[in-house]
């Protein structure tokens, strides 16, 4: 997931913000606790993350795949004052561990967690959402795009994680690989769809931002 070298990647992450203390705790416990821990944010991406939230002041967020809930907390920092975050996760093990920390923050009682099968619950949802970030089973990156795009407001923003797909993008495609294929499929969606314009950026695993016209 790092494409730039090794010595380059440390100087972008010193002249950056540094990761706040809650979320080094919510990492250390991750790495502890926690299957997969790869999969958080991590503090570099968690800065960007924090920083388009913060330009964009989103009154309502919606993010699919919340995990531990880092990438919650650091979204969250963006948001208006009264403004709201719905996450939505599968993972029922995980509901109390992320809750723990959403209470440790200043955003506890703005965060709104869902747990079940997101294409089912996006439905429900009766909002429209600023700010969307799309970090869950690749395999539904389209299914999720359809489905929130009406729930999107115009000039609103959509972010998608794991658009490189650890450089499998640009590999000869494995027929069984269904992660791949779905990410060139939604990676090509993005690009051709009228209704947004995008840009791809080469941060971490690839992180796309998509802007609704």
């Amino acid at each position: 997931m790092y494409f730039l070298p090794e010595k380059l990647d440390d100087y972008i992450v010193s002249h950056s913000e540094e990761e706040p203390e809650l979320l080094q705790q919510l990492t250390r416990e991750t790495y502890q606790k926690i299957l997969q821990p790869i999969m958080l944010s991590g503090p570099y991406q968690g800065r960007v993350l924090s920083m388009i939230s913060k330009l964009i002041r989103p009154k309502t967020i919606l993010e699919l795949g919340t995990f531990t809930g880092y990438a919650t907390l650091c979204l969250a920092e963006g948001l208006q004052g009264e403004g709201e975050i719905d996450t939505i996760d599968v993972n029922e093990e995980l509901v109390d561990f992320q809750r723990k920390y959403f209470n440790k923050s200043n955003y506890g009682k703005q965060i709104f967690q869902h747990l079940g099968n997101a294409l089912d619950i996006i439905p429900t949802l009766d909002k429209t959402f600023d700010l969307v970030f799309i970090d869950a089973d690749k395999p539904n990156y389209v299914n999720y795009f359809n489905l929130i795009i009406d729930k999107l407001n115009s000039g609103g923003i959509i972010l998608s994680d794991n658009v490189l797909w650890h450089g499998k993008v640009i590999e000869p495609i494995n027929e069984k690989d269904n992660s791949t294929k779905a990410v060139l499929e939604f990676n090509t969606l993005l690009k051709n769809d009228k209704r947004i314009e995008t840009v791809l950026l080469p941060i971490r695993d690839g992180l796309t931002i998509s802007r609704k016209i």
